[in-house]
């Protein structure tokens, strides 16, 4: 018999369900509408961008990170290059929209 981590079927548990919460289709529609807007951004700059629209309430980029990761796997979006974050200091990749990709979720 395989031995667990203390917590493990919790915080599996819970993962699952926050990740059920998430309205896929909108979040998609929220940040391909960003990039349209901006042309390009890090996860970051989006999250920060969708704060002020009023879609998400805090900055944290782990509103934005994952959907960016789903886009991209779908052909949506794509990184199309580096810099550093001005909010972390931190050197991470700048998303684009892929042009003919379509937005089909």
């Amino acid at each position: 018999m395989e031995e667990r981590l203390a917590g493990e079927y919790v915080t599996h548990e819970t993962r699952g369900l926050a990740h059920e919460k998430v309205d896929k289709k909108k979040r998609y529609s929220q940040i391909v509408e960003c990039l349209t807007e901006s042309g390009s951004m890090t996860a970051k700059e989006c999250t920060v961008i969708m704060m002020q629209k009023g879609y998400i309430p805090t900055s944290e980029r782990n509103y934005v990170s994952p959907r960016m990761t789903e886009l991209s796997k779908r052909g949506i979006v794509e990184p199309i290059g580096k810099k550093v974050c001005e909010y972390t200091g931190k050197k991470v990749a700048v998303y684009g929209l892929i042009k003919g990709g379509l937005f089909d979720v």
